[in-house]
């Protein structure tokens, strides 16, 4: 397994420019290591990729795009975004 970060190193063996589907023949059976699980890489870029990628960057962008859920931490948490006005969140605590 891979992290999806350490998977850009795959879209560097490519000539560019290059079709998803090249792409998701050669490398698309790499099982992506995601914190909430794995993931292969053929599923993530079909999910949004372009039917061409014009450069290695171009094919790492719809990757990183295209996982699924697994590869968040905990849906909707932020301990940085205020509440919005209006909204009722969670009373604020002080350590």
């Amino acid at each position: 397994m891979r992290m999806l970060s350490n998977a850009t190193d795959a879209f560097q063996s490519y000539d560019y420019p290059v079709s998803a589907e090249e792409i998701i023949e050669g490398d698309g059976d790499m099982e992506l290591e995601l914190p909430n699980g794995t993931e292969r890489l053929g599923d993530a870029l079909s999910r949004s990729a372009p039917e061409t990628f014009e450069s290695a960057e171009d094919a790492e962008f719809a990757a990183f795009s295209g996982v699924s859920s697994k590869a968040i931490g905990r849906k909707g948490y932020s301990d940085r975004d205020p509440i919005c006005m209006g909204e009722d969140g969670p009373d604020q605590v002080s350590f």
